[in-house]
């Protein structure tokens, strides 16, 4: 009778694809919690956010990375350094795509070409939007133009459709190896951070057009009670004029960012929370290193 015990396996796996392709929805399918915020805006994800899924025999430590884009300003390239820095210690590379997305030949898509030492999993998403024939063709298509990907999957993420199976695979790439982090830990990011972000996802779910993408939420003080979170906020804009949209007629469409964040940051702490939000104006700050430092977009 074999009593060896199992291996332990632990690795870093890079989710990666273009905006809007369902990369955060498919980290918090895999993790099972909801640790990356998600709206129907590209560009959401701005941060590379670590999601930790621990097993008695595996550690996987997921990375969900901002959408890959041509950078614009001084954010777009501290964006995109998350992207790149993710596939630089990457064990496993998830390259997520969809049925929507135009296929253009992309510099990440060339870069993937000459990744032949970490393993590649394709994934074609969204698959619930589409019938088998189209499946069928976007799985040929890619099994051509990444010939080195090492599977070419069919998922729906928001379904939760083949994300088991994804799983499995992943599992059966990653090294022995002990776990990177306590086996209590969930994510690398505090506890700030998600509120902060939770804060971030209900403006771009209420305000249109470029407002959302001008803001940065910083969390000023967080002070925990046995039964309440008291938080103080502010949230950046670029311009005077941004603050008044955000803070809307007698105040109003502030008031419902912060109803619906501390809905949402209650059930994510499992307290009651205080939460008090300013609007300040931050001239520029998508262009200013110093405020990029600041805000925590420098690797």
């Amino acid at each position: 009778m074999n009593t060896e015990p199992t291996p332990h396996r632990a690795g870093f796996v890079s989710i990666i694809g273009k905006p809007n392709v369902g990369k955060s929805t498919l980290m918090n399918a895999l993790m099972g919690e909801r640790l990356s915020i998600v709206t129907s805006k590209a560009q959401t994800t701005r941060h590379r956010i670590l999601g930790i899924l621990n097993g008695d025999d595996f550690q996987l430590v997921y990375s969900d990375t901002p959408g890959i884009i041509q950078p614009k300003y001084e954010l777009h390239n501290a964006m995109m350094s998350f992207v790149y820095s993710s596939l630089e210690d990457a064990d496993v590379i998830l390259f997520v795509t969809d049925i929507y997305e135009k296929h253009d030949e992309e510099p990440v898509v060339e870069r993937l070409r000459k990744m032949v030492d970490t393993p590649i999993l394709l994934l074609v998403n969204k698959i619930d939007q589409a019938d088998q024939a189209e499946v069928e063709a976007k799985v040929e298509y890619w099994r051509e133009h990444l010939p080195n990907a090492a599977r070419v999957l069919p998922i729906s993420a928001l379904e939760k459709f083949g994300t088991g199976e994804l799983l499995d695979l992943v599992l059966g790439y990653l090294p022995v190896h002990p776990p990177y982090y306590p086996k209590d830990e969930l994510t690398d990011k505090p506890e700030r951070f998600f509120a902060a972000e939770m804060i971030r996802e209900k403006i771009f779910k209420l305000y249109k057009k470029e407002v959302p993408y001008s803001c940065e939420v910083e969390i000023e003080e967080f002070k925990e009670d046995e039964d309440i979170i008291r938080m103080r906020s502010v949230i950046y804009v670029e311009r005077a004029s941004q603050k008044g949209i955000i803070i809307g007629q007698q105040g109003a469409a502030l008031k419902k960012v912060g109803t619906w964040a501390r809905e949402e940051m209650e059930k994510f702490f499992q307290k009651k929370v205080f939460l008090e939000i300013h609007v300040k104006v931050n001239e520029n700050w998508r262009t200013d290193p110093k405020a990029l430092s600041r805000f925590g977009y420098n690797q």
